[in-house]
């Protein structure tokens, strides 16, 4: 028997194995997908019969479609969406498993001990040290990427009028799943090999942003993410405008993606613009983000996220922050006495962050009395919290920062509130010249 024979027995028994199992999982259609079946889907990948012109072709194109096959049901093992939660975790890890043995067949049969890997019949890659199944999917980036984002642009629409019309007449489900698994095959590859598939990558990961969908969208983001942490800046190349623009389109998209879009942004602008602190996309997307969290500043979920990740903005912009003084300080003095504990320390870490990098430069939120009496408020309120000593320790920080930058601007300020008992620790504290930070901390823990 030929290797090529041997091969496609192979493929053929990995695809029964997987079929097997595929059958036996439980599936019933979402009521409002009930004209869709993602298991028939997986089904045609499993057990296509096109005719091709040599052996070679009929291996290529089974092998493309178990490698879409396994990445659908791998994909699920992460995924909450109820087009693909049905497949239990056990044929997810019989996907996996089967895409590792295939691998081995695969290059035993075609590459030897070759272990450079040609993409798109242009671009070699030595991946010698990369596990086969990875190489196998670097191999099948050409081949795979571009079905998959035909599929997320089937069901598009070109302007934000008549979604319903637009899936009705391709089912959005079938770009739900090609956008898991876009992703999945996206982040099965990393530094350095990823960067070299930017001009396939890309504009696969932005179709899925223009999508209408937050699942779609959502997948999209994680791609993007996974992107900028495993390529250089210059491997984006001309993207970069393109992939920060769309950035600030998906700013106010959904909240069931909220997180995603802000860790992806923050990441992105970071990552392209970091030697340009006055780059105009670290604006666009700060206002975007403001113009947001300004509609609903009580909403908790969206300024925890937001506080989370928009630190490494903060370091990147530094001095320039000022120019945004006037749109975070309001937010960030009404979510200092938040009632979830969480908010005041990444509201207080943020204040502690923007002091250290503006050295608190003029601006009327810090020279006047405002933050200082906030901050004296919080440290009373803080009593009855269960984070009271850290949110303690973080107040006392930011008041030495102050105090270091503004000498006796602060002193008049603190000194209105010299009586009070509750604060007669910190009266002593800040009228010994030469207390350091770190005793500051101390004493206050």
């Amino acid at each position: 028997m030929s290797k090529s024979s041997a091969l496609l027995q192979n493929l053929a028994l990995l695809s029964e194995s997987i079929g097997n199992e595929l059958s036996e999982a439980h599936y019933t259609p979402p009521p409002q997908a009930s004209n869709v079946s993602i298991k028939s889907l997986l089904f045609s990948l499993l057990t296509s019969n096109a005719e091709f012109s040599s052996e070679t072709d009929v291996i290529k194109a089974k092998t493309r479609d178990f490698i879409l096959c396994c990445g659908a049901l791998a994909s699920a093992l992460d995924s909450a969406y109820d087009q693909l939660s049905w497949i239990p975790s056990s044929l997810s890890s019989a996907a996996t498993s089967a895409l590792k043995d295939l691998a081995v067949a695969y290059y035993d049969s075609f590459h030897g001990g070759d272990e450079t890997v040609k993409i798109g019949g242009e671009l070699e890659l030595d991946l010698k040290f990369v596990p086969k199944e990875k190489r196998l999917v670097v191999e099948f980036m050409p081949q795979v990427l571009p079905l998959l984002k035909d599929k997320i642009k089937e069901s598009s629409i070109g302007t934000a009028d008549d979604i319903s019309a637009a899936s009705a007449g391709v089912p959005v489900a079938y770009a739900m799943v090609a956008a898991y698994q876009l992703r999945w095959l996206v982040t099965q590859v990393d530094y350095p090999y990823l960067g070299r598939l930017c001009a396939l990558v890309i504009p696969s990961a932005l179709t899925a942003l223009d999508h209408w969908s937050p699942q779609v969208k959502g997948q999209g983001m994680l791609s993007f993410i996974h992107l900028a942490k495993n390529v250089n800046a210059a491997e984006i190349g001309w993207y970069e405008d393109v992939i920060l623009d769309a950035c600030c389109q998906n700013i106010a998209s959904s909240e069931e993606i909220w997180q995603d879009v802000v860790e992806m942004s923050v990441l992105l602008v970071t990552f392209t613009q970091r030697s340009n602190p006055r780059s105009p996309w670290y604006e666009k997307l700060l206002n975007e983000m403001l113009n947001h969290l300004e509609r609903q500043p009580r909403n908790v979920e969206r300024r925890v996220v937001w506080l989370k990740h928009i630190e490494p903005l903060f370091n990147s912009v530094g001095l320039i922050l000022l120019a945004h003084f006037r749109r975070f300080f309001p937010l960030f003095f009404r979510w200092m006495h938040a009632d979830d504990d969480d908010t005041v320390l990444l509201v207080l870490k943020r204040i502690k962050t923007i002091l250290r990098l503006t050295w608190v430069r003029s601006s009327p939120y810090t020279e006047s009395s405002r933050l200082v009496d906030e901050l004296v408020t919080l440290h009373k309120e803080a009593a009855l919290r269960v984070a009271r000593e850290d949110i303690r320790t973080l107040i006392l920080d930011i008041l030495f920062l102050i105090q270091q930058s503004r000498g006796s601007q602060f002193e008049a300020l603190w000194n209105k509130h010299k009586e009070d008992p509750d604060l007669t620790a910190f009266h002593e504290l800040f009228t010994r010249k030469d207390v350091a930070l770190v005793q500051f901390s101390s004493s206050a823990a």
